[in-house]
């Protein structure tokens, strides 16, 4: 798409958005449309220049209780460097109570289950009974795989949730995907989470690749919340890639990843808080590493907002790291507000891992940005960001962005 379509494609965005504005019936329409330019170092030494338009679209009671929902972008790189892709990321139909209890949703959808999750086109059930049960079917093309509207590139699946004696809820979920009419995967799913007293809570995610017969995901966690204003949580995470068995990578072996996490959180004054957390990252072919962060972060309840993290990995393979993050944002005006940031790290590598002659080399890499955001009305806004990337061995780049927003 060259800059004289992506112009007039803009332009039809922004002419579909002022017609969606006026009122159609009992429609009520609401969205936001979005232009956004780019620019950044190529790979090939040029600078390209992406540029999007994207739309969101709302539309309530289309028909008596019938809503539309639709996102997406237009894209185009002016400089011809990169592929800036055009992407629908959801646009279905939607109708709660078609009967009492049941509500379907009908065309583009991301469906995301314990089981798994994937990008469909298709058709959703969700049916409550009972008041603390729920089931959920759907069915469609898988956008994951198929390169056009390809029915033999398909999914399905199913998941049951429900809540018992006040605390516990429970799910269990089902997922089947289709490459070509093959087989492709078949994951069966499992959550929990309890909580006692709004004072401990306990939650679980499991997912089991029913084809390799094999647990490929683990989540196991707990929080729980002192008197005083102190939070503590543990988590267990446990991973092996899931590959679609018409893959050839589904025949090559795959490492294990596990994590071991323990992290307290003290609110210091109502917007203030401080986070110290401890991981071990533990590999088969590898050294397990011992990671160390320390934290404030002040939130957003007036005008000033940002962190300040301290990072320390260790491990006997050499891949040690010593950085900190830091961002600081002030509101100057009412609407305006600017802020600066910067990543700083220093990862210490061996190069020649197998050559016992090599030095070690000490690779460090580091971001800088600002941005600021402009709130020109309620309805329209301005958003700016530029970034320097720079890295012992790989030079530097700049990246910058402009966002227009206009609410409707």
């Amino acid at each position: 798409m060259n800059l004289r379509k992506w112009l007039l494609s803009g332009v039809a965005l922004t002419g579909l958005a002022s017609w969606a504005a006026a009122p159609v019936q009992a429609a009520t329409v609401t969205g936001r449309a979005s232009t956004v330019l780019e620019w950044h170092d190529g790979a090939a030494g040029g600078t390209a220049a992406p540029a999007y338009q994207y739309l969101r679209l709302n539309v309530k009671d289309l028909a008596p209780g019938y809503h539309v929902r639709l996102y997406g972008r237009l894209g185009d790189d002016l400089k011809n460097e990169v592929d800036a892709k055009s992407r629908l990321y959801y646009a279905y139909i939607e109708k709660k109570d078609v009967v009492e209890g049941l509500d379907f949703r009908f065309g583009r959808q991301f469906i995301a289950t314990t089981a798994g999750a994937s990008l469909m086109d298709g058709l959703s059930l969700d049916y409550t009974f009972l008041d603390d049960y729920k089931l959920k079917l759907f069915g469609g093309g898988d956008v994951t795989y198929y390169q056009g509207y390809n029915a033999k590139d398909a999914l399905a699946g199913v998941e049951l949730e429900g809540r018992f004696l006040d605390s516990l809820d429970v799910g269990v979920s089902y997922l089947q995907k289709w490459d070509g009419g093959l087989p492709a995967q078949q994951l069966a799913g499992l959550d929990f989470s309890l909580d006692l007293n709004d004072r401990l809570w306990i939650y679980n995610e499991s997912q089991w690749d029913i084809l390799s017969e094999r647990l490929s995901h683990q989540l196991v966690g707990a929080k729980y919340r002192f008197d005083v204003p102190v939070t503590l949580r543990a988590e267990y995470l446990y991973s092996l890639p899931v590959f679609s068995a018409t893959s050839i990578y589904s025949v090559f072996a795959v490492e294990e990843y596990e994590e071991a996490m323990v992290e307290a959180t003290w609110t210091i004054v109502p917007g203030v808080q401080t986070f110290a957390r401890a991981t071990r990252e533990l590999y088969d072919e590898y050294d397990d590493a011992k990671v160390f962060e320390l934290g404030v972060e002040k939130l957003r309840t007036g005008k000033l907002s940002g962190y300040l993290t301290g990072i320390l990995r260790r491990d006997d393979d050499g891949q040690d790291l010593k950085g900190f993050k830091v961002y600081a944002a002030y509101q100057f005006l009412p609407g305006l507000r600017a802020g600066a940031g910067a990543n700083v790290d220093a990862l210490e590598r061996e190069i020649d891992y197998f050559d016992t002659d090599a030095d070690a080399d000490e690779t460090t890499s580091q971001r800088f940005w600002t941005d600021v955001t402009w709130n020109v009305t309620d309805r329209i806004s301005v958003e700016g960001k530029y970034e320097r990337v720079e890295s012992d061995r790989m030079d530097y780049y700049n990246r910058g962005r402009v966002r227009l927003n206009i609410l409707f």
